[in-house]
C-alpha cells in the first residue's frame, strides 16, 4: 500500500487495485481528491470536510450519520454516493477491508457541544493504517501505521505522547498540524519522538505530496 501525506489531515492510501483518500478539508490541496475511488470522513469540521473537494472526484463518500444528514442538507448533490458506517461496523470499501473506530470528537472546552467522530482502520496488502479523525480513541486492534493528530486545539502534547504509546504502531505519521508555525511542529515532533524511540517506534512528519517510506 503507498500512503501518501496531503494537506493537513488528509491521508491518500493507494494499492494496485484502488485508491481511498481519507480527511480532505478545507486546508488540504483539492488534487488530492482526484482519482479517488472513495472518501472516508471522519467528521464535521471544515479541516476535515469540505464539499468542493468532495466533487472532484465522482467516489463514494462513507461517514457516520450525522455528517451524512449534514451533506444531504449542505450538497443534495452529494447525497446519493453518501454512505452511512456505525462504529464499530466493517465493510469493504472500494477493495480494502475498513473498521469504524469510536463516535464522539475530543473535548475542545467543556461549554462547547461535541459532535460525533469516527475513526477507521483500513487494511489491504497485509498493512493496516488507523486515521482517528479528531480524537484519541485507542482502534482496540494492533495497527501498523498510526495517523497522529500531533497539535489540535483539543490536545496537549502529554495526550499526544500517551495516546501514541498506547497504538504502539511500528510506524507513525504525524498529521494534523496546518494550526501550528513550522517552528512549534517541531518542539512537538522533538517530544513526540523522543518517546516513541525508546519504544523502537518509528515517527515520520512528510511534506504535503510525500510518501510513508516502506
Amino acid at each position: 500500500m503507498r500512503i501518501v501525506k496531503h494537506g493537513h489531515a488528509c491521508v491518500r492510501l493507494e494499492t494496485g487495485s484502488s485508491t481511498v483518500v481519507l480527511d480532505p478539508g478545507a486546508f488540504t490541496e483539492p488534487e488530492a481528491v482526484d482519482g479517488a475511488d472513495a472518501v472516508l470522513l471522519t467528521h464535521e469540521h471544515a479541516d476535515h470536510y469540505d464539499v468542493d473537494r468532495l466533487r472532484r472526484a465522482d467516489a463514494p463518500i462513507h461517514t457516520h450519520a450525522a455528517l451524512a444528514d449534514q451533506i444531504a442538507a449542505e450538497a443534495p448533490d452529494l447525497a446519493e454516493r453518501t454512505h452511512v458506517v456505525a462504529p464499530g461496523e466493517e465493510r469493504e470499501v472500494a477493495g480494502l477491508h475498513v473498521r469504524a473506530v469510536g463516535e464522539w470528537h475530543a473535548v475542545i472546552h467543556d461549554e462547547l457541544p461535541r459532535v460525533h467522530n469516527t475513526g477507521f482502520v483500513v487494511t489491504a496488502d497485509d498493512l493496516s493504517v488507523y486515521h482517528p479523525g479528531d480524537a484519541f480513541t485507542v482502534p482496540g486492534e494492533a495497527v501498523d501505521v498510526l495517523l497522529l493528530p500531533a497539535t489540535a486545539p483539543w490536545s496537549k502534547v502529554s495526550e499526544t505522547i500517551d495516546f501514541a504509546r498506547a497504538v504502539a504502531a511500528p510506524r507513525t505519521l504525524a498529521i494534523h498540524e496546518a494550526i501550528f508555525s513550522e517552528a512549534g511542529r517541531g518542539v512537538i515532533d522533538g517530544h513526540v519522538r523522543r518517546f516513541l524511540d525508546a519504544l523502537g517506534l518509528d515517527y515520520h512528519r512528510l511534506d504535503p505530496g510525500a510518501d510513508l517510506p516502506g
